[in-house]
């Protein structure tokens, strides 16, 4: 029993997935500008925060090897 239907064209496939995409944006809900700016600043803040912290730990731990290799 062999499969007798065709399998759809390129181009076929490439519209229903703009179609299929097009129907998925529209489900999207895009968040207000309030949300975005909140969203970057606490992204932000825990980059700053990260930075020292890892900044911090960095000079700490070079100071250890110094102090090991000099004496």
């Amino acid at each position: 029993m062999a499969n007798t239907e065709k399998k759809p064209g390129f181009f076929a496939r490439i519209s229903r997935s703009l179609r299929d995409m097009r129907g998925e944006m529209k489900k999207v809900v895009w968040p207000s500008k309030k949300q975005v700016i909140n969203n970057t600043l606490v992204v932000l803040a825990a980059v700053a925060i990260s930075a020292i912290f890892i900044g911090g730990l960095d000079s700490l731990l070079g100071l250890i090897v110094r102090f090991a290799l000099q004496g």
